[in-house]
């Protein structure tokens, strides 16, 4: 069976767009899905990227059409500017890993945190509302008390593995070897797990 690696971070408004076209995918190939949120900033500084704040001018702009149009696109509401970007993204990271450690529905719990940083302008770095959200995804949070720690140290473990595998951005998805980078390129790895690719 095909496994999809999913690095992402849930700071990424990319990520945040792609909604669950990755596990429609994933459901329609049979294919397995391992969710592994990493530090975008470690990636920028050592994989060759720019963080959004310092790139030049014409990218920032090219960048807002971009989400403008994607969100548009993908009926899915979004706030260009939310009030709580950048924030802390270690807590949320190690829930979602914890999350896939317990069984749960990592891949809700993912798109849950993104919606709240994306569309529905809440802190995911506060606590209180880390638990709503676990709440409002149907996930017991006392169940990830177990995988917490190994969580939160996976979470730089995951970032360096990215790297070490090509990894240089968000949403990336690599399977088979083959790495898929954004969004945009759901189409082909839908494409390469058909066998067309």
């Amino acid at each position: 069976m095909a496994h999809i690696d999913y690095y992402f971070t849930v700071l990424s408004p990319f990520a945040y767009l792609a909604g669950d076209r990755m596990e429609q995918v994933a459901a329609r190939h049979g294919a397995g899905i391992t969710y592994k949120p990493v530090d975008i900033m470690k990636l920028f500084s050592e994989m060759g990227g720019t963080p959004p704040t310092q790139r030049h001018e014409s990218r920032k702009e090219y960048r807002m059409q971009e989400l403008k149009r994607l969100s548009k696109l993908n009926d899915m509401p979004m706030n260009y500017t939310p009030a709580h970007w950048p924030t802390d993204q270690k807590p949320a990271s190690a829930l979602i890993v914890a999350a896939q450690a317990a069984g749960a529905d990592a891949g809700a719990l993912s798109r849950a945190v993104m919606k709240a940083v994306w569309a529905e302008e809440r802190d995911i770095a506060d606590e209180a509302t880390l638990d709503m959200i676990l709440s409002e995804t149907g996930i017991d949070k006392v169940s990830l008390t177990p995988h917490m720690e190994a969580a939160r140290a996976a979470f730089d473990t995951m970032t360096d593995e990215g790297m070490a595998n090509g990894v240089f951005g968000a949403p990336f998805y690599l399977v088979d070897g083959q790495r898929f980078w954004g969004q945009d390129r759901i189409g082909h790895l839908d494409a390469h797990l058909a066998g067309d690719l």
